[in-house]
């Protein structure tokens, strides 16, 4: 057995518990789409799976940027504004090289200088919290108002539009009927999981979110990991934010503000530890398709879309209460069998 296969710090979950609470999150997608396929004969159809398939990508690339941090015991808030910031590097390069008319040589140089930026960004954050001991919620929420500021400066509080049509094919196109943005989101999403289930960065991760100074009895040098982990979230959001602009064509400061809050739902919805070491890409996944699902769901029967939000906050208050302890408790208790 590899010693990545049973990390430390995951609080005694074994393969049981795990595949249960995969389990439980399945079971309530099942439920959901029962009700809404019911509710609504538009839910199944090809046009809704297909919209549901181009809109949950950029949503899960931000939470699967909200995700590590969480797991290092952290927090990054600046999340969907280092993707912005990243957007707007990627909409600056390509108006360098002719806007609209730009090549594919200046959109993967903008790429990957958007990439740099997100990287830069979250290495700054990883810096600080590792080695100045600041909080992970200060040093984010520091690093998100800079952002905004500086984005809203550059911009003057507008947007910057217009860009080549080959840009589409990563916001709108389907490759075999499958959204291009689905797939980009596939491949993070396995790229995250093996990074955090199978290397030495993610056993780290996991020994680090449990106890930092375990960790670093244990020899592993946690500081160089949480300056890793915050720099390569900050490399998912520079991805998220050219999705972004391919989705949008266009970019601006406030572009996906309502989604920080949902990417932290996300994460405690998949059963991510809010005091880190405990986690799994997976669940996570499943609980970014129910938040989908609820929202177009919703959105088809003639719900206010603000009722989405009140809906996924209440979901969330669910499960925190389900996470207690309490009702297994209470039921061992009537059963019998709590000594």
């Amino acid at each position: 057995m590899s010693r990545f296969s049973r990390l430390p710090g995951q609080k005694g979950v074994n393969l049981n518990a795990a595949t249960g609470e995969n389990l439980s999150l399945l079971a309530m997608l099942a439920l959901l789409v029962v009700v809404f396929s019911v509710a609504s004969p538009r839910f199944l159809t090809g046009a809704n799976l297909g919209s549901m398939g181009f809109q949950m990508p950029l949503l899960g690339l931000l939470t699967l940027a909200m995700l590590a941090p969480i797991l290092s015991g952290g927090l990054n808030l600046a999340i969907v504004y280092t993707a912005n910031i990243s957007g707007l590097t990627l909409a600056w390069t390509l108006m360098q090289f002719g806007g609209a008319e730009a090549g594919i040589g200046g959109f993967v140089l903008g790429c990957a200088l958007a990439v740099v930026v997100g990287a830069l960004a979250g290495a700054v954050m990883g810096g600080v919290v590792a080695y100045v001991g600041a909080h992970p919620i200060l040093v984010s929420l520091a690093m998100m108002i800079f952002l905004r500021g500086l984005g809203e400066f550059l911009t003057r509080g507008g947007d910057i539009s217009g860009f080549p049509d080959y840009m589409r094919v990563l916001g709108h196109g389907s490759l075999i009927g499958i959204p291009v943005p689905l797939i980009l989101f596939g491949l993070v999403a396995f790229g995250w999981h093996v990074l955090l289930r199978r290397s030495p960065h993610g056993f780290s991760v996991y020994m680090t979110g449990s106890n930092m100074k375990a960790a670093e009895y244990a020899g592993l040098n946690a500081k160089r990991t949480l300056v890793l982990i915050y720099t390569l979230s900050g490399v998912l959001c520079a991805i998220a934010g050219i999705l972004m602009a391919a989705r949008f064509n266009s970019v601006r400061v406030g572009h996906g503000e309502a989604m920080l809050l949902i990417t932290v739902l996300a994460c405690f919805l998949g059963g991510i530890d809010p005091f880190g070491g405990h986690g799994r890409v997976t669940p996570v996944i499943i609980a970014l398709v129910i938040l989908q699902v609820l929202s177009s769901g919703l959105n088809l029967v003639g719900a206010n879309q603000h009722l989405s939000t009140a809906v996924w906050g209440l979901s969330l208050i669910g499960v925190m209460v389900l996470r207690s302890g309490q009702i297994q408790r209470t039921f061992k208790f009537l059963l019998g069998k709590d000594k």
